[in-house]
Order: C-alpha cells, then structure tokens, then sequence
C-alpha cells in the first residue's frame, strides 16, 4: 500500500525508479551531507553562537528545505546550510568586519525573502535557462572535480600548507588509510552492481573503523535536541540601510545563487533530469525551496541554506525523485534525537563516497565540444576553477565571462543571450565592488 502511495505521489516508474532505491539513495545523500551537522555548530559558534541552538537549527532548516525540495518539486536534492557562507558570516562579517552575527543573521534573512522575490518573478529560473549547454555539461564535469577534492581533504589524502596550493597527506596514518580502504570496497561493490554501493561502502569503512581507532562507537544513543533560544529570532535592525548590509547581503546572493544553480546543473546533468532545451523540470519550485530555507534557517538561527553538491551521491546510488529528498529529510530529523549515533560516521568513512562521485560526474565531458574554441576554453575555465578557487559560483563566473567575451569578439554574437550579457556585467562589477 505505501509502495502505491509513493508511486502516486512522485511517479516513481516514469523516473525509472522505484521505493527502496529511492529511500536508500536518500539514506546516502545524507550520510554524505551529516558532516554539516557538526562542521556548522562550530564555525558560527566562533562567531559567538550557541553550539547546541545552531546544530538543531541546522538540522531543522534542512528538514524544512528538503522536505519543499521533495514535496513541492519532485527533486532528489538535499538542502542544508551551505559551506563557504557559513565561513563568510562567521570569519568576514562578524569576526573581521566586527559586526554582531545577530546583524550577519539579519543579512541572511534580508536575502531570502530577497530570493522568494527573485523565485517569484522566475529570474533565477531564467539564470538556469540561458546557462549554455556545453557550459552545463562543464559545470557538471567541475563539481566532480570540486567534490573529489572535498573528498581528498576530508580524507586527509590531500592537505592545504601555508606553502602550496594542497601536497600529499600521510597515507600511512590512520585516517587517509581508513579512506583508502573505503575507497577500494565501494569500487568492489561498484564493480559487483551491488545497488546502495555508496551506502554500504560507508557503513563497512565506519565499522572497519571502530578496531582502527577512528570510529568512535557512543556512550548513548538517544539524545534531547538543545534549545535553539539563544539564537532562533535574533535578528538585528537598526543597520539595514547602511553600505555594509547592502554589500554583505550582495554577496550572499551572488554566491548563494549560482552554488545553487551550478549544483541543479551539474547534478541534473549527470542524472539525465534536463530536457533537449537544457531545462530542469520544476526548477522554480527547486529554487524556492532553498529560498524559503534560507528563511527558516535564519529565524530558527543559522547561515544560509542552499542545494548541496552532495545530492550527487544519492543521485548516483539512483535517486531520481522526491522520495530521494523525503529521505534525506527523515534522516536529518532524525539526527536531531540521534546525533552521538550519526556522530559516529567519520570524515574517513563519508569520504571516498565523495571521490567516487566525482569520477561519476565527470561523464557529460564526452559530449563537450572542444573543436570550437570560443565553447572550449569557457568550458574548460569553468572545470578547472571550481577545484582551483574551491568554489562552484567562481568556476561560473570565469566560464561565463570568457564565454561572453570570447563570442562577442569571434563575431559570433548570436550565440550571447541578453541575460548572458547582463550577467556577464555584473560579475565583472561584482569583483569590482568586493
């Protein structure tokens, strides 16, 4: 019966999927997206905030967002606050600028109902839209790069020095082994055509982990969630028609917009999801989901919610709908009374899931036409510097840019979108301002 339920609701046999695959590909999305249970309560409690009230803020946003995702549009992506931004409010506009994060919440408030607005009149629909098609396939291509990386460092294979850009890590210590290790069971599994590879290959590493000294196995399985008081509604008014709040809600908007839209891209490209257009199905409803996210996350006290890049991973073990994100919502809920269970899943574990992923994304390469250079080198800018500057939005800018200039100057202006133009303008002006 609730096999019916589910195949009415997110017709699961059109998207050529079915209920356990989509639960499991939920499970994996999280698995791979719990880190930010732990990572977000300890960057903005740097900024002054409550450790306990931002982990169960973190987690409730997220439930909220993806529940949207998975309810309203039928998409396998789970939201959660987003890295980088976090980092933004905590160590640029509370700690470097010395503003209040009761002011850096408030920006984040401002944003989203910035973004209902922008949902609303489908402008980011259209940003999505007039995105070219090889440029899609590049994003896709770059965030495999990009969540190899994240992959690498959290496994400690790869670690950033003062000196270079990233060296080799210790592969003889226990972490970037463990990782390693993970690594070859998921390729087993993966060569098996064991369905859930990317869950198991975790859940195996975690427990291989326990006699290694890196899974630590709780005390308690159960657990109260903490009290969001002293950080749910804390919102700040008396600076927001200064310049800073202008210039600080700017960027995140900028930035939150197009890891967003870069990661409906890539993840959609990758999972066959875009028509012969390029579109996304339901890609306002997408969008909205992580505006009103980024609502809910700043009055329950947090940074700003956006789609993770780690959906991949779901997407890979065969995610293709809502149930997917249904999933993963559960999860996080669940998190919030489970947590020292959760916990347990170490960086090392979670790891070679997203390596994996990142060969998995690489495959749109193939149809990226590298004959026209006015579409190669603007694809290519846009692969390599999502890993380079460790950032999706950068890695749109630099391909959208050179597309922009490389096309107007070739003669070949036809191909230039008038949105392209006017974003095109604005990141240059962007770079200028900030």
């Amino acid at each position: 019966m609730a096999d019916g339920f589910f195949e009415k609701r997110f017709n699961l046999k059109e998207e050529g999927t079915d209920v356990r695959t989509e639960i499991m590909a939920g499970i994996t999305t999280f698995m791979t997206m719990a880190y930010i249970l732990a990572v977000n309560p300890s960057i903005l409690s740097e900024a002054g905030m409550d450790w306990g009230g931002v982990f169960t803020a973190t987690a409730l946003s997220a439930v909220i967002a993806t529940l949207i995702m998975a309810l309203y549009a039928n998409h396998p992506f789970g939201l959660a606050p987003g890295m980088g931004l976090n980092a933004f409010f905590a160590y640029y506009v509370v700690l470097q600028l010395g503003k209040s994060w009761q002011f850096a919440l408030t920006a984040v408030f401002i944003e989203g109902i910035i973004f209902v607005i922008l949902s609303l009149l489908k402008v980011r629909e259209s940003i999505f839209d007039a995105i070219p098609m090889n440029l899609k396939k590049a994003v896709s291509v770059g965030i495999g790069l990009f969540i190899a990386l994240i992959g690498f460092i959290n496994a400690g294979i790869v670690i950033a020095d003062e000196g270079t850009i990233i060296s080799l890590g210790n592969l003889s210590s226990k972490e970037p082994l463990l990782a390693l290790i993970g690594l070859l069971i998921i390729g087993i599994l993966l060569t098996k055509n064991v369905k859930g590879a990317l869950l198991y290959g975790i859940l195996i590493t975690t427990v291989i982990g326990i006699p290694m000294g890196i899974t630590e196995i709780p005390t308690k399985l159960f657990q109260a969630p903490p009290s969001m008081s002293q950080v749910a509604f804390q919102f700040e008014w008396g600076e927001i028609f200064t310049w800073e709040m202008l210039i600080i809600v700017f960027t995140f908007l900028f930035v939150d917009i197009f890891d967003t839209v870069g990661t409906l891209v890539g993840v959609a490209s990758k999972a066959d999801m875009l028509d012969e257009e390029g579109k996304l199905p339901r890609v306002s409803q997408a969008l909205f989901a992580d505006a009103v996210g980024t609502i809910a996350g700043a009055c329950l006290g947090t940074s700003t919610v956006t789609t993770y890049v780690e959906s991949a991973s779901g997407v890979a073990d065969g995610g293709r709908t809502g149930l997917t994100a249904l999933s993963t919502a559960g999860m996080f809920f669940l998190a919030l009374f489970f947590s020292p269970v959760f916990g347990m899943v170490p960086g090392s574990a979670t790891a070679p899931a997203l390596i994996i992923v990142g060969l998995f994304m690489m495959s749109p390469i193939k149809d990226i036409d590298l004959e026209d250079y006015t579409e190669a080198i603007p694809a290519f800018l846009t692969i390599v510097m999502m890993p380079f500057a460790y950032s999706i939005a950068e890695g749109i800018v630099f391909g959208m840019v050179s597309y922009v200039l490389l096309k107007f100057i070739s003669g070949k202006r036809r191909d230039i979108s008038i949105i392209m133009y006017i974003l095109a303008i604005l990141f240059v002006l962007k770079n200028i301002i900030t």
